[in-house]
Formats: structure tokens, sequence, C-alpha cells
């Protein structure tokens, strides 16, 4: 006669799966701030991406404008073939002032929020879109808002990332 033998069954006791929650409970409670701002971070990643090659690209503009000999145009108007496009640069420091739609000034000193716009589009490879109207269909088609600050000879173009997020304002 067989005599039959009691195998002893192995598996995680209920203290061991309990120990294994709480564990796993510690490390997404820890884990869990990190990924919070993660979209915040995305933001500020593409702004300082986009300032570098924005940055970059002044400064090869600036560095043709002095292989070029530092060209003074005519009447204030000066070109330079930056990438196989005309920029318009200012003909004391060399700086992209316009594209080469228009013909007139190139100085620092003529800038507009239209200007600075063409200086986004002409020397950026695939510039993203971007608007000088703060109208809310167009801020919902583009990617950045081009702004022109007068400040008395030190005038300021500044682009804005526009991150569609959803802002309500309590006007009383």
């Amino acid at each position: 006669m067989k005599q039959k033998m009691k195998t002893k069954q192995g598996g995680f006791t209920l203290i061991e799966l309990v120990i294994v929650v709480i564990i796993l409970g510690l490390l997404a409670a820890t884990a869990l701030p990190r990924f919070l701002d993660v979209t915040d971070q995305a933001e500020d990643a593409s702004v300082e991406g986009m300032a570098g090659g924005f940055a970059a690209a002044v400064g090869l503009v600036r560095a043709q404008w002095e292989l070029n000999g530092r060209p003074k145009g005519t009447a204030n108007v000066t070109f330079i073939t930056y990438d196989t496009i005309d920029v318009g640069v200012d003909n004391t420091n060399g700086y992209p002032t316009t594209d080469n739609t228009e013909r007139a000034s190139t100085l620092a000193t003529a800038m507009s929020a239209e200007k600075c716009k063409q200086v986004f589009d002409s020397i950026l490879q695939s510039s993203p879109s971007n608007t000088i109207n703060a109208t809310a269909a167009d801020i919902e088609a583009n990617r950045f808002l081009v702004r022109f600050f007068e400040n008395g000879g030190n005038d300021k173009c500044i682009y804005y990332l526009i991150t569609h997020k959803k802002i309500m304002l309590n006007i009383t």
C-alpha cells in the first residue's frame, strides 16, 4: 500500500504581501512629485533649446557680417547673405534687424514688432509658427508670440512661448 505524502505548497504569506505593498507605496509617494512637473520641465527645455538656437543663429549672422568686412550699405540699408537668404543687419554692430522683404532702414533704431518677427523667421531654419497679433485665434494657432518694447535706445524683441494652458481671469 502506497502511503500518500503531504507536500507543502509554497507561496507568499499575507504579511509578506502587505510589506511589499507598503514598500511600493513609499516608492510611489517619493517618485510621484518628480513626475507631476514633467510638463513644466518640458516647456522650460523647449524655451531653452529655442533660445540657444536663436542665439547661435544671431551669432552666425554677425559672424558673416564680420567675414564680409563689416559692410556699410547705402542709406542705412545693409544686407548680408546668410544661408542663401538676405538678412538685414545693423551697419554699426552686425546684428540682424529684418529680412529681405523690404529695403527700408536696417538700423536697430528702426526696429518694430514686424521686424522682430522677420528676424525670427529668416535666421531660424524651419522656425516655429509665431504671431505679432494677440487675438485668441492667432495665439491658439501659433507657438510663439512676438513683442517689441521701446525703451529709450534699449529696445527689445521678446519671444513668448505659447503654452495653450487655460487661464481664467476674474475681472470685477
